[in-house]
């Protein structure tokens, strides 16, 4: 194996290692038993402002639309977003976050921030802006073409 292969290897394996670690870490402390994929579609929806299709939202993610479906389901069924034909095009529904769901990622922001600020802490500024750039040259690269997310 050649040391740019091993290297390659250890990246990856780190990364994947840490992803795992960290959604198990917010998975205990995220209220009333929500999901990381709840919070992050409650996160953008209230980030964005504006209503979204679930075609949108899967795009975002990365996701299929039907793991997308299953998500906004269960958000709905909580009460945490409201979901509407599109008065344009009866094919498509628009998303919007509702009170209870802004609530729901305020309480979610509000258990998780220290955690993560802990951690940044503990790592110290100067690190964490330097893996910055690295770790979203990466993301960008793997969204280029050739990925597909249905």
């Amino acid at each position: 194996m050649s040391d740019s292969s091993a290297l390659a290897i250890s990246l990856f394996s780190e990364l994947l290692t840490a992803d795992q670690l960290l959604r198990n870490r917010l998975t205990r402390v995220l209220p009333n038993r929500m999901e990381i994929s709840h919070f992050s579609v409650l996160n953008q929806l209230a980030r964005g402002g504006s209503e979204k299709t679930p075609a949108q939202l899967a795009k975002a993610f990365h996701v299929t639309r039907g793991a997308m479906t299953n998500t906004l389901s269960k958000l709905e069924a909580a009460g945490y977003v409201h979901i509407r034909p599109d008065w344009d095009d009866a094919r498509r529904k628009q998303v919007s976050i509702s009170p209870a769901g802004l609530a729901a990622r305020d309480a979610a922001l509000a258990a998780i921030t220290p955690l993560i600020t802990e951690m940044v802490q503990e790592l110290g500024d100067t690190k964490v802006r330097a893996a910055i750039p690295v770790l979203r040259e990466l993301r960008v690269k793997l969204e280029g073409p050739g990925t597909r997310s249905q």
